[in-house]
């Protein structure tokens, strides 16, 4: 092995970005041919330091065995994560290349910690010592989730059985990946040109424009249709051409399947990627996946999780099942669409809704610019909590992304964020957060957290800022809960600091909670301003926002339960095909039954290339914990003059829930913020099924 000098090795890591771990991420200097030997040298450094921390015949203490190993595992997170993130936002063949090139070797790597005898036994021993409940409560927790995940990792596994535990690790990285890749590219091949605008009649003006745009864009002349969402969305809803409609729909519903090219085909990785989960689950003396997956929860069985959803279907069909008659009655009688298909429901209720609450959400869009958006979403935030939000400087991936410092009243960094809101063909589809930087305590001083925001919104077209439909601005704020949750923690410990260590099924509990407050009058007239004349958002507009909106809460709350379950079953019985159990699942629950081609499973990235298998039900879970998080500041608005934006409410929900982070049980940080156990009456009260 080559030895390196300690002042070449400095030199090599300033050189390397994915090696400067001293501040933000370097975007600027980033290159593909970087991240080899940037993940090789972090790989041989963290193998080594294991090596010497297992070695080690002194007892193991916290400053000696656990700060050591944290470092080293924090410094190849965060360089993988910058890999990892650009492969999901600005993906390119190079980039491509080198991801999956290296993502068998990180697989390969943690798949050997959570093996590891020695690290185990060193965990192990720490827990048994007598210094242990001496050590604070998030360190504690730290140790216990360890130890939970070497078991769930394959530490006591016979040593005949470790390398096909590690061997399925891997193919299941590989496979999770390709089926990411897969449906970009699928989405990617498809695009329709059209050359006469009465084929786009009933569409908004701005989606004409854009797809104009995108069409000048290829040096063509009329206008350009693509799958991702700002073009595929407006033609299901607005786009009176019923064939327009269904082609697009038959084209989305189909992406990544047998229908189109063979090497997109998701079908059979679906198969691989189920069999592999149950095989490693086996092993790890688990009846099922489903049962490996929650060992990390909230919920306890998946007998709970099914009886839970089951009791939220029964009590939402009957909502779902008047939703659909009405919207047939009128699809039949206003649009002369008697036998109502997938790709009208859409199209139709945004039309019932027109009907029924006397507004488009075309008309509502015209006044939500992104940025007065972005600006009664930093108002809300700096209401409740007492922070100040503005514009930063950091090198980007992208010249639409913005970043953003949070400061505290003492003018103290809090955090910062990086902004990406707009779809491109390089990025994945969908809304999510992730974590750049987690606050910890280093002998250097406080690390402050760093969190990334995307969502996949339209760009501005025709000179004009970019608008946002209501559910776009929902989007947002979700996602901003998940950041507030990361950059709001007090924890200093890494392993239960933001969005570690919390349980998955309440991870959506801060996300879900920011959306009520996209339906508060005196936050929305705060974050409105019409694109052609600038003014305020009309109360009388705003109210019919309101009223409608439980519209079709039964048929949504239904579709979430059907992917829930399906998921969920999906990962409780082996050997069932995907297709036929997602069709058995709508059997019982669904009110809008899809064409026979639809493939929904083949694009559901969710369960087969994130995080949510056999937990897909963790929205619909969480939903409960902050519709009931959000009932107190109701109740309390009441006596309080800036209504629900009570900061007294908001620094209480901050200490409880978002600065804990990881290091308590979830449930326990909402009984210490509610005063009470979570119950369902607020959820249901929320979505009109009371």
């Amino acid at each position: 092995m080559l030895k390196y000098s300690p002042d070449l090795l400095s030199s090599w890591r300033s050189m390397n970005p994915l090696l400067d771990f001293s501040g933000l991420p370097r975007y600027a200097d980033f290159r593909p041919e970087y991240v080899t030997p940037a993940i090789d040298q972090l790989l041989e450094e963290n193998r080594a330091l294991v090596a010497r921390l297992v070695a080690d015949t002194a007892a193991p203490t916290w400053d000696s065995f656990v700060q050591p190993f944290e470092d080293a595992s924090e410094r190849l997170s965060r360089a993988w994560g910058q890999v990892s993130h650009l492969h999901s936002v600005l993906d390119s063949p190079e980039l491509r290349e080198v991801y999956n090139a290296n993502l068998p070797k990180i697989t390969q790597y943690y798949a050997e910690l959570g093996q590891h005898e020695g690290l185990f036994a060193r965990y192990q021993a720490l827990a048994a010592a007598s210094e242990f409940p001496g050590l604070s409560a998030p360190r504690r927790k730290i140790v216990d989730n360890e130890l939970r995940d070497f078991r769930l990792g394959g530490a006591e596994l016979p040593e005949a059985l470790k390398p096909r535990f590690m061997a399925i690790q891997e193919e299941l990285a590989q496979h999770s990946a390709k089926f990411e890749e897969n449906l970009l590219d699928a989405t990617n091949a498809w695009s329709k040109f059209i050359d006469n605008e009465a084929e786009l009649a009933g569409l908004p003006e701005d989606a004409r424009t854009m797809f104009a745009e995108m069409a000048a864009a290829e040096e063509k002349t009329g206008w350009k249709l693509n799958l991702q969402a700002p073009s595929f969305l407006p033609v299901m809803q607005f786009c009176e051409n019923r064939a327009l409609r269904e082609e697009m729909y038959r084209a989305y519903t189909t992406r990544a399947s047998e229908f189109g090219p063979e090497n997109l085909d998701n079908t059979d990785l679906i198969a691989r990627i189920v069999a592999l989960r149950f095989e490693a689950a086996r092993l790890l003396g688990f009846d099922s996946y489903a049962q490996v997956s929650l060992e990390p929860k909230m919920a306890e069985t998946p007998e709970q999780v099914v009886a839970f959803l089951t009791q939220l279907a029964q009590r939402a069909k009957p909502y779902g099942e008047r939703d659909m008659a009405e919207l047939r009655a009128f699809a039949a009688k206003e649009l002369n669409l008697p036998d109502l298909q997938a790709w009208d429901v859409a199209y139709a209720s945004e039309k019932l809704r027109e009907v029924r609450y006397a507004y488009s959400e075309n008309e509502v869009k015209q006044y939500f610019q992104e940025p007065k958006v972005l600006a009664g979403l930093f108002r809300v935030i700096e209401t409740l909590y007492g922070l100040e939000i503005r514009p930063d400087a950091a090198p980007v991936w992208h010249e639409d992304v913005g970043f953003y410092a949070l400061h505290d009243k003492a003018g103290n960094l809090v955090g910062q964020f990086y902004l990406d809101l707009h779809a491109r063909d390089t990025k994945r589809g969908g809304a999510w957060m992730d974590d750049a930087i987690t606050r910890r305590r280093t002998p250097e001083g406080l690390q402050t957290p760093v969190a990334y925001l995307n969502c996949n919104n339209s760009r501005g077209v025709g000179g004009k800022p970019a608008l946002l439909t209501h559910d776009d601005v929902i989007t947002l704020f979700h996602e901003f809960g998940h950041g507030l949750h990361h950059l709001l923690t007090r924890v200093e410990d890494l392993g239960v600091s933001g969005i570690s260590g919390v349980e998955w099924d309440a991870v959506e509990l801060p996300s879900q909670f920011m959306e009520n407050f996209c339906w508060e009058w005196d936050v929305v007239r705060h974050m409105t301003a019409h694109v052609d004349t600038g003014a305020q958002m009309p109360k009388a507009l705003f109210d019919k926002l309101l009223a409608a909106k439980n519209f079709q809460a039964g048929m949504q709350t239904l579709r979430q339960i059907e992917f829930s379950l399906f998921d969920m079953r999906l990962h409780q019985t082996p050997g069932q095909n995907a297709l036929a159990l997602l069709n058995q699942v709508r059997s019982e629950y669904a009110v809008v039954v899809p064409p026979a081609y639809n493939r929904f499973p083949n694009n559901f990235s969710h369960i087969f290339a994130g995080g949510y298998a056999a937990g897909y039900y963790s929205y619909k879970w969480a939903e409960v914990l902050s519709a009931d998080a959000y009932s107190l500041f109701e109740e309390e608005a009441a006596g309080y003059v800036g209504g629900v934006l009570n900061p007294e409410v908001g620094h209480r929900f901050w200490s409880e829930i978002l600065a804990q982070g990881g290091s308590r049980p979830a449930l326990e940080s909402f009984k210490a913020f509610r005063g009470r156990e979570p119950a369902i009456d607020a959820l249901l009260r929320h979505n009109g099924m009371a």
